[in-house]
């Protein structure tokens, strides 16, 4: 049994609206696939919030390292979605016996990376950050 991490990064890294149906060769049926915005079951979830990267552009996903320890991997990316935005992660890999994904969860600043970029609720944010803020360090 092999597990199928080279093709999950090669699907990631040419992702395209026409190509998400890849993943059902990939991942099994009642994937979790979570990230600070989501947390959901089965690959057709899987697929629909993926394509919502879609509606407003072009995303594309390089993988920059990746790491296999005894029971997942662990994906370094970076993730672009048009000019000026730019989002930086890892992902958790956790496989299936038979090596395909079982659950795939993001971890990515989400306050800092997106967020903050939302007029008014980066401001908020600002405000909250600069409360906690140690002030003199270095």
């Amino acid at each position: 049994m092999t597990d199928r991490l080279d093709d999950y990064v090669a699907f990631f890294e040419r992702i395209a609206l026409d190509r998400l149906d890849e993943l059902d060769a990939l991942v099994v049926p009642d994937v979790r696939f979570k990230d600070p915005f989501n947390d959901l079951r089965g690959v057709a979830n899987m697929r629909k919030a993926l394509a919502m990267a879609f509606e407003h552009g072009t995303p594309r996903f390089e993988v920059i390292d990746r790491a296999r320890g005894h029971q997942a991997a662990y994906l370094l990316w970076r993730y672009t979605h048009g000019p000026g935005f730019a989002l930086e992660g890892m992902s958790e890999i956790r496989f299936a016996p038979d090596g395909r994904i079982a659950e795939h969860i993001d971890h990515w600043d989400s306050g800092a990376q997106f967020d903050a970029r939302v007029p008014v609720l980066g401001w908020l944010i600002g405000l909250v950050r600069d409360r906690f803020r140690v002030r003199g360090g270095t």
